[in-house]
């Protein structure tokens, strides 16, 4: 009876079965499974391209990152510069400490040999009383007179061991403070290692976006940054800012015109300068002569006007008093960007020349071609 109830059920059909036609349950399952696979990397395709479509950046959104990159990397520079000139500073220091170190522990040595002789010279005196040495002399006269030296020669023995321990003081604090100038030289070197890192870092990613784009697209955006940065971006050497700026008919820009615009002979000198470098490349950390960072521009062209300026934009902007942006003169220092994180020289008719990032050469350009800051005119 059950064998019989048995052969007269149907075989239940599996779930997929109506989906693929009917067939054997594995050639169905396997068409369906074909058919979902094929649907699936179809699908999956489409929104792949539609993604890749969706975040591929166009050449103005890869401009505009690529600007943010170089201005991160610029912040990242000064500071790298201002960990750098910290670091020499506190190299000369240790170097001034150890000779120092050295002078002292030389008269210490000195000290040290006088006190033992005096020790040796009392120890063969021997510790016998002055009464009994007197008793016992022969010629008391001889004696006392005796006994006044070795109360001088006692004075002298005062003296000389106050003085080592005076020496001796002294060179512990010298050492002291070469001790802590370690620290703090190794302390700085950290701090540069880490924003040298943050730069590398910065401009390979710049670089790399620009390398997605095209060959054509990479001279478009190149030409439009020398459309804004005006004539005579390019040229180099004597007399670069003829015809093309307020130094116009001035051999190497200074002299003449430029030097009744500018407040001082000294910055006319240094607007000359400036106008000398043009097209000399960026190179960040750089301060010349073949090569500038912003910063580095700016400080070897007051260094040309016979004034020192730091290292830094955040150390330059405090170089002279501040000048209102309507005030501006020929070899001011125009500062940009809320953090002042990059500086150009101004040259007049509201251009400036400045060092602008890797890729552009030392050039002329506008002042409201980036976020204007403050100006600084050097003292």
């Amino acid at each position: 009876m059950t064998a019989t109830v048995a052969s007269h059920r149907k075989p239940r059909q599996h779930p997929l079965a109506a989906l693929t036609g009917g067939g054997s349950r594995s050639a169905r399952t396997a068409r369906t499974a074909a058919t979902l696979a094929l649907a699936g990397a179809a699908t999956a395709t489409g929104f792949e391209g539609t993604a890749q479509a969706a975040h591929r950046p166009t050449p103005a959104q890869v401009k505009d990152r690529v600007d943010a990159l170089y201005q991160e990397a610029e912040v990242a520079t000064q500071n790298y510069n201002g960990a750098k000139e910290s670091a020499d500073t506190a190299r000369e220091e240790l170097s001034r400490l150890q000779d120092e170190a050295a002078r002292r522990t030389r008269k210490l040595n000195a000290a040290r040999t006088e006190l033992g002789t005096l020790a040796a010279s009392q120890y063969r005196s021997g510790g016998v009383d002055p009464a009994v040495r007197l008793l016992l002399s022969a010629d008391p006269q001889r004696y006392l007179d005796g006994a006044a030296v070795l109360e001088r020669t006692g004075s002298h023995q005062a003296t000389a061991v106050a003085g080592y321990a005076r020496r001796l003081g002294s060179v512990r604090q010298v050492r002291q403070r070469a001790e802590e100038t370690v620290e703090r030289l190794a302390d700085t070197e950290a701090k540069l290692k880490k924003h040298r890192v943050t730069v590398v870092h910065k401009l390979g990613a710049a670089e790399e976006l620009l390398h997605r784009l095209t060959a054509e697209q990479r001279q478009r955006i190149a030409a439009r940054d020398g459309a804004r940065s005006g004539p005579g971006q390019g040229r180099t050497g004597h007399g670069a800012g003829r015809g093309d700026g307020p130094l116009d008919g001035i051999p190497g820009g200074a002299g003449g015109a430029a030097a009744a615009q500018a407040p001082s002979p000294r910055a006319a000198r240094a607007v000359a300068f400036a106008y000398s470098a043009l097209g000399k490349p960026y190179v960040w950390g750089a301060t010349g002569p073949s090569a500038y960072d912003c910063s580095g521009l700016t400080q070897a062209a007051w260094k040309a006007g016979g004034v020192a300026l730091p290292r830094t934009t955040y150390t330059q902007i405090s170089s002279g008093p501040r000048v209102n942006r309507s005030q501006l003169a020929p070899g001011d220092l125009v500062f940009f960007y809320s953090g002042i994180s990059h500086v150009g020289l101004y040259v007049g008719n509201g251009q400036m020349i400045h060092a602008p990032h890797p890729g552009a050469p030392v050039r002329i350009a506008p002042i409201d071609q980036m976020p204007f800051a403050a100006a600084t005119r050097p003292a």
